[in-house]
């Protein structure tokens, strides 16, 4: 069995009184490999943000089923589901998701401390992340006194803080400038090299470029997948590039 197996899945959203019924996921089934990853692309409304939230745990799939780590999460009991989060997810927002009354540090270890852990190891776990993330001199500061990508390299350490199974990233550097946005895909190069497990949902074609294998929504299934293979960076833009055109003009995949 694969590390992360999503199969059949299906969700359907009714609106009120049940008048009229929307399918936002048809029949997506797909696996993940540990240590992989892989990016998410489709346009708006094709369902890849409902499929995130479901591998989230933040919504029920209507039919189906995800297994992470042979563990089925539609088995998982309501009361027990934040802190399966908690213990098994990492996740990278693209408004960061910092809290502004806390300073860096503070925000990093918040999952930690709703775990329960002491000081001396949330400390000792923080110090190899902050440095190797480059923001060991900012941890005193607020949310509102650094920039950006600044910001995005915090939440990254608060993701991976955990040492996570999966993590998941939703339009990461949908709100970075282009050099914020280089410095933070080199992060997820360097995150990935490591054997974290990393799935990401991007419109950005250069994101999903650095990823391994790029999965292709449309209208709430699996269009399409490309795996790099040999391809550099830029090779592997490319052939992304050409497959949003198919899926852009009704073309056929190939």
């Amino acid at each position: 069995m694969s590390f992360l197996e999503i199969k059949g899945l299906k969700k359907i959203y009714s609106t009120r009184f049940g008048a009229n019924k929307v399918q936002a996921l048809k029949n997506v089934t797909f696996s993940v490999e540990k240590g992989e990853f892989v990016a998410i692309m489709g346009e708006s409304g094709s369902g890849k943000t409902t499929l995130l939230n479901i591998l989230a745990a933040l919504d029920k799939a209507t039919g189906g089923s995800v297994i992470l780590d042979g563990q089925d999460l539609s088995r998982i009991k309501d009361k027990d589901i934040s802190e399966y989060r908690r213990d098994n997810l990492g996740f990278v927002f693209q408004d960061f998701n910092l809290l502004d009354t806390f300073n860096l540090e503070d925000n990093i270890y918040l999952p930690l401390v709703l775990a329960g852990k002491k000081y001396s190891d949330m400390r000792s776990r923080l110090l190899p992340i902050s440095e190797r993330l480059g923001i060991t001199d900012l941890l005193k500061k607020y949310p509102y006194e650094v920039s950006g990508g600044q910001k995005q390299r915090a939440a990254v350490a608060r993701a991976i803080i955990t040492n996570p199974k999966l993590i998941l990233a939703d339009e990461p550097t949908g709100a970075l400038d282009s050099k914020s946005s280089d410095e933070l895909l080199n992060m997820f190069s360097q995150i990935n090299s490591m054997g974290h497990t990393i799935l990401m949902v991007t419109h950005s074609t250069k994101a999903a470029s650095i990823a391994g294998r790029v999965l292709f929504i449309k209208d709430g299934e699996v269009f399409h997948q490309l795996y790099r293979g040999q391809d550099d960076n830029r090779r592997f833009y490319r052939r992304i590039a050409d497959t949003q055109t198919l899926l852009a003009t009704g073309g056929e995949k190939r």
